[in-house]
């Protein structure tokens, strides 16, 4: 084994010197002699082991147990060195003892076998003989270090972890990789290991446990530099070195790790690409990056190939220096100087973007403002202090905002936190006090939402962490909160939302709903089998968007029409990915794609889906198989199954299947004949009404262009025009009834001249004339469709621009209510009263 590693690294070097190896050649074939050769000593070993003292078998299952020893550090993670220690941690799953065949054997207990066992790896690779080594080990990174058992089961490995892990084992055992074991036994282990290292939750406090990490190494780098000068240039822990980039890839891995199981990959390359790839750094960043990795990785090995010495420091004689220098291609010493200091600036400053201390650059006069507010707010008899202060910041109210910052302060949920949690809070909350003042019109309104959500997050030192580090996103929380009690709430609700606020490009850019789709299938496709996880990745996908779009709504880049748009869009993908996604989950399904679509009805149909409207729907599918009734019913209650369920991720949208043939008592999925035939010989004049508004919303395309045929054709029977003025009219009134006026205000839906008037004359319009003008049966939504009407000479075409403003109006006041949580949208009628007048001549004449 001795003499292949010298062979693997001779041939290594002369094909890197020579250009016809790159980095990735290089670490791959380092990291799989790695492989190698800890898979042979152990074999080698243990049938040694064995022979001697027999078989481990496990107490409880009664099954062999094997020694499964994990590659950590750049093994692990794939990039290994060319004279790099290998960092390893022995584990096994079950105490026992072994078991023996022949008197010659002496049992043992499972621990001491593989402790023996782990020691004679070790010897085996580690010990130099006159052909070298294979490869030094270092065990420092098992549990408890230096000081605990050389193997561990998985039951101490576990309680370890869970009672005594600390942050920076975290980040270890990111890159943990089993090299040897059943692979049964590896996935228990994976089970074990994956809660530690990735949260649930976005974890934003890995950042600052990072810093403090990285703070240390550094301060030890300059120590030993200042000691002995002659090792400066530490191309792996010094400034802007190789250690900073593991670092930048790694605090994303830990803060979302365990929500994006994407970013879970051990390498440090491919955890940079994936970062690219979710834009959660720039392309042209993780380009800089990945070209300085290159560097530095590339001279790291040139530093060892001079002696196969573990090094990453220069060396001291300038005779060696200039012999790195050409390896590296440099014509000097100063050339490559140069060349380094550039790669490591930059490095630099992108690290110190991540990491930099946020809450270090607070003016002093700040820092002395929220020191006096921590003892106010400490204090039984505060609020007069407090409202003194808030005063002077310009708030409105500051007695009742002083009232409830003190009630919040004093209550239960605050008081039992930590004291660290505690201080952060009000660190917070101070500033947060003068941005209120800024952006507020209301500003003891706004401070009440701003406390209700801090009080709902307070329990997450994750979430204080995040607004802690990113003072941009907490003056965009206010902001939001300030115009929108909804958006409060919804917040409030999801509050993993707020890794949302952080990038300005992603919360501004235009949805791309193509490539939303493929990543939403990409995402329920990392998690096969996890009906839970899949459900809480479509609600968290849903309220990612929708928070970019609540933002984009609340600064006026989006018009009501538009933002209807984007959400019905948004609805469209997650129904399709989540057909795809359970039919993925029948095991007896007779064919790759179901002929199974979904057609939506209401607003969804009509393309005017608002933050939190419900999905009307009804189920479609074409397929002869005997098992489709049963298998098609089966997917279409998963489908509301999925959408209407509460997980911790809340809810994706409740459903409606009301408007489906014969209503309530009808079947839950029908054939496209059947439903044809319904429409063409059954269905109430209501439903037809409702046809105007609906359309294919997802699954099979070809269902969906049939049922498009089939629409047009109902909608285009002749229809007798004084038999259909008198149902819809019937209709109309029965709605009235339903939704009595009690207010002098003016009911932007129900009332006479509102919303609904307009949607029943468009509906009549089309029933009544698309036979003659076929048009008139298109998916174009209600204020185009009036635009025609009057185009086409059917109605007064001034009259029909001003009721299409009027819808348009109703729709903007109605979406805004919304926004302050107000579900039955209200407005003075002084307010809208040529609005009212414009939709309430066009009834007249056209039901006249």
């Amino acid at each position: 084994m001795r003499r292949l590693r010298n062979l693997v690294i001779a041939a290594l070097i002369r094909r890197d010197l020579g250009g016809q190896a790159d980095l990735d050649e290089v670490v791959t074939t380092m990291t799989a002699f790695g492989d190698f050769a800890v898979q042979r000593v152990l074999a080698a070993v243990s049938a040694d082991m064995s022979a001697q003292h027999g078989t481990p078998i496990g107490e409880d299952s009664g099954e062999e147990q094997e020694l499964i020893v994990l590659g950590m550090g750049k093994l692990g993670g794939g990039e290994l060195n060319v004279s790099s220690d290998i960092d390893l941690i022995f584990v096994y799953h079950e105490d026992g003892e072994t078991r023996t065949t022949s008197p010659e054997q002496r049992p043992m207990s499972n621990h001491e076998f593989f402790v023996r066992t782990g020691k004679k790896l070790i010897a085996a690779l580690a010990e130099i003989t006159e052909d070298g080594f294979t490869f030094r080990v270092d065990m420092a990174l098992r549990p408890n270090g230096n000081s605990g058992p050389l193997a561990a089961s998985f039951g101490m490995v576990e309680e370890y972890l869970i009672v005594q892990g600390r942050e920076w084992e975290r980040y270890a055992w990111v890159k943990a990789r089993a090299l040897t074991g059943k692979p049964a036994d590896i996935a228990v282990l994976e089970k074990i290991i994956r809660p530690f290292v990735y949260r649930r939750y976005l974890d934003y406090g890995s950042i600052d446990a990072i810093r403090n990490m990285h703070a240390q190494i550094r301060a030890e780098v300059t120590r030993q530099e200042t000691r002995h000068p002659e090792r400066s240039h530490n191309v792996k822990l010094g400034r802007g070195g190789i250690r900073e980039i593991e670092f930048l890839a790694q605090v994303f891995q830990l803060i979302r790790g365990g929500r994006d199981a994407g970013l879970r990959d051990r390498s440090t390359r491919k955890t940079l690409h994936a970062l690219a790839e979710r834009q959660l750094l720039k392309p042209e960043t993780v380009d800089e990056l990945l070209h300085a990795y290159t560097f530095l990785r590339n001279l790291e090995h040139r530093l060892q190939y001079l002696d196969d010495a573990q090094t990453h420091t220069l060396p001291a004689n300038d005779a060696d220096r200039l012999t790195v220098a050409r390896m590296m291609g440099c014509d000097d010493t100063a050339a490559l100087l140069a060349a380094l200091e550039e790669q490591r600036n930059l490095v630099a400053r992108h690290f110190d973007e991540i990491f930099s201390d946020r809450k270090g650059d607070a003016k002093d006069e700040e820092t002395k403002v929220e020191a006096e507010l921590h003892v106010v707010l400490s204090s039984t008899d505060s609020e007069e202090s407090i409202a003194h202060y808030l005063g002077n910041l310009g708030f409105d109210e500051p007695a009742e905002a002083a009232r409830r910052m003190v009630s919040t302060w004093r209550s239960p949920r605050l008081q039992t936190l930590p004291e660290a949690s505690r201080n952060k809070l009000v660190a917070l909350v101070n500033a947060s006090l003068p941005i209120i003042a800024k952006v507020a019109d209301k500003h003891a309104v706004t401070l009440g939402r701003l406390l209700d959500f801090l009080e709902a997050i307070a329990r997450r030192a994750a979430y204080l962490a995040l607004l802690t580090e990113y003072p941009h996103a907490l003056e965009r929380v206010i902001r939001m909160i300030a115009a929108s009690n909804w958006a409060a709430m919804y917040l409030t609700r999801h509050p993993l939302l707020l890794d949302e606020l952080l990038d300005d490009r992603t919360l501004k850019a235009t949805p791309d709903w193509t490539a939303f789709g493929r990543e939403v299938r990409q995402r329920l496709e990392e998690s096969p089998g996890d009906t839970e996880r899949q459900m809480d990745v479509l609600r968290e996908m849903h309220h990612a968007q929708l928070i970019r779009l609540l933002a984009q709504d609340l600064v006026g880049d989006l018009s009501v029409e538009k933002l209807a748009d984007h959400l019905s869009a948004l609805a469209d993908t997650l129904v399709a990915e989540t057909i795809h996604a359970i039919w993925m989950t029948f095991p007896n399904r007779h064919r790759d794609e179901p002929r199974f679509a979904v057609i939506a009805y209401g607003k969804l149909g009509g393309k005017e889906l608002g933050y939190a409207s419900d999905l009307d729907v009804i189920f479609l599918y074409d397929d002869d198989h005997p098992d489709a009734p049963a298998l098609y019913a089966r997917l279409a209650q998963r489908f509301i199954t999925w959408m209407t369920a509460h997980t911790p991720a809340g809810i994706l949208f409740d459903v409606d299947i009301a408007l489906r043939p014969d209503g309530a008592s009808g079947l839950l999925v029908s054939t496209v004949a059947s439903f044809e035939k319904y429409q063409t010989t059954s269905a109430w004049l209501w439903e037809h009404q409702a046809l105007t508004r609906a359309r294919y919303c997802a699954g099979d395309a070809d269902i969906g262009s049939r049922f498009e045929t089939i629409r047009e054709n109902v909608l285009r029977q002749p229809r007798e025009s004084n038999t259909l003025k008198r149902e819809v009219l019937a209709m109309r009134a029965k709605l009235r009834e339903a939704h009595p006026s009690k207010s002098a205000d003016f009911d932007l839906k129900h009332d006479a001249g509102g919303m609904i008037d307009i949607e029943f004359i468009v509906q009549y319009m089309v029933l009544r004339h698309a036979a003659q003008y076929p048009q008139l049966t298109g998916d174009i939504g209600n204020i185009a469709l009036l635009k025609l009407f009057g185009e086409l000479g059917l109605i007064d075409a001034e009259l029909a621009v001003k009721t299409g403003d009027a819808y348009r109006t109703f729709r903007k006041m109605q979406h805004q209510s919304r926004l302050q949580g107000i579900e039955q949208a209200r407005v003075g009628i002084d307010k809208v009263k040529d609005e009212i007048t414009a939709v309430t001549l066009l009834y007249v004449q056209v039901f006249a």
